[in-house]
């Protein structure tokens, strides 16, 4: 039976799937717009630090104010409307609350949130990838020990290709490479809230518009985003990570079949089997036609003759080779696909993408010359950015995660480019966010130990 009719049955039946969303910012308003027109789903809760601007956001897309008039989460429930609050606590408690969307962007935070959902029997999809990016096996450990699925969502990037790779190798297909696509220049870097909008290619208008948060955004220019979305997929699938950090191959939809194939065959990749992120951009900044820069994709192999046949016969577009063929999505909707989460959640007890193993790491990299006292301000900020690594690579330079980056003081001085080291800072021991990176740490340290 498919989701929707599913959906339709539980609602049918009187028993709605109930979802509570923690964080109502651009990434939630976009899932709040959906909900309303989602059959058999009951936002019961929606927890935001600033109830306040929650119900802006509610009023910005569209629903009508009595939606959200429940003083409680006793009262939503019994009148299916939805309780705004600041308690985000109270809501994972409720047992009555099968779901929870971990919506707030913030990794540390986003860390506390699934731990205590599991506690409570809650599935949890979490939109909060930079939090998967530096603990995501345990966090997947967690859900499962507590019999309840953790997945990322639907309709960011990372869960679209991992469908396209579960795709490709359902089919039979080895995968050559999967990723994403992204507007990148190297200096991109370097971005600041100051400069992300017009590299970005909107105007200040248009940002605030949309209610556009420029460090959020920033975090996608500067290449940390991509970077933790491809941390998130290749933990998910296994695929591996480039030596030195994503490559940014330019190249049109067209191209790219040629350009994710093995450098040995004219293509960019150190071997088969790897993520990677295509830019929309030409080096010298000339915007690429057709390109993927929204979308997402999955190169796959063909390892007969009668396979690259089937390739020709059927207008599949290829490499010259016609052994390499790439399957891509052009389009990602984001906040607004998050429901094909929730449902396979909730109905189906299956993620929609999950972290199985540690392979690649996001480190903080400086984007300047930083000096001692100053204060890291994470992603998308205007002192560092985070860069893919294998985890190996990772751990012998001792690095400091991108996600952990937050609010921490430097104690030595870091030059730019530089990864910024665990004793570069002085940083907050006590969280659970830190508590589980350190866990992770060392049993990978372990399992070396035991391959060696």
């Amino acid at each position: 039976m498919s989701l929707y009719a599913k959906l339709r049955a539980r609602e049918a039946a009187g028993r709605p799937v109930r979802v509570a969303l923690i964080g109502a910012g651009k990434f939630g308003s976009m899932y709040l717009a959906q909900v309303p027109r989602t059959p058999g789903v009951h936002l019961a809760a929606i927890a935001d630090l600033s109830p306040a601007n929650a119900r802006c956001n509610l009023e910005r897309v569209g629903w009508e104010a009595e939606r959200a008039h429940a003083a409680s989460l006793e009262e939503a429930i019994a009148r299916g409307n939805t309780w705004v609050t600041d308690d985000w606590e109270a809501v994972v408690r409720d047992e009555r609350i099968d779901v929870v969307v971990e919506c707030t962007g913030h990794p540390i935070a986003a860390v506390d949130h699934c731990l205590l959902a599991f506690s409570h029997g809650k599935h949890v999809v979490n939109v909060t990838v930079e939090a998967d990016a530096f603990c995501g096996p345990l966090l997947a450990r967690e859900a499962a020990q507590a019999g309840v699925v953790y997945s990322l969502a639907y309709g960011d990037q990372p869960a679209l290709i991992c469908d396209l790779v579960d795709w490709a190798r359902t089919c039979g297909f080895p995968v050559v490479a999967a990723g994403r696509g992204h507007k990148w220049l190297p200096h991109f870097s370097a971005s600041t809230p100051e400069t992300v909008w017009g590299y970005y290619g909107l105007t200040p208008e248009q940002a605030e518009r949309g209610g556009l948060n420029p460090k959020m955004f920033n975090s996608f220019l500067d290449g940390s985003k991509p970077s933790i979305e491809s941390a998130a997929v290749a933990n998910a699938t296994g695929l591996g990570v480039p030596s030195d950090g994503l490559q940014y191959p330019p190249a049109s939809i067209a191209d790219i079949p040629y350009v994710t194939r093995p450098i040995s065959e004219g293509g960019v990749l150190e071997r088969k089997g790897m993520v990677e992120v295509v830019s929309c951009l030409e080096p010298d900044g000339r915007v690429i036609p057709y390109d993927i820069r929204m979308g997402v994709w999955v190169t796959v192999e063909g390892e007969t003759k009668y396979i690259q046949n089937c390739f020709e016969e059927y207008n599949a577009h290829t490499d010259p080779s016609g052994r390499y063929f790439t399957l891509y999505k052009r389009w990602h909707l984001i906040g607004l696909e998050v429901g094909m989460s929730v449902a396979s959640v909730a109905l189906r007890g299956e993620a929609t993408g999950t972290p199985t193993e540690w392979v690649a790491d996001v480190v903080a990299t400086a984007k300047r010359d930083l000096r001692v006292g100053e204060i890291l301000d994470g992603e998308g900020g205007y002192t560092v950015w985070g860069k893919l690594l294998p985890v190996a690579r990772s751990l012998e330079l001792g690095a400091v995660p991108l996600g952990l980056a937050h609010d921490v003081k430097l104690k030595r001085n870091v030059a730019a480019g530089a990864v910024v080291t665990w004793a570069d800072v002085e940083i907050n021991t006590g969280t659970r966010a830190y508590e589980l990176r350190k866990r992770l740490e060392a049993e990978h340290g372990q399992t070396q130990a035991v391959a060696l």
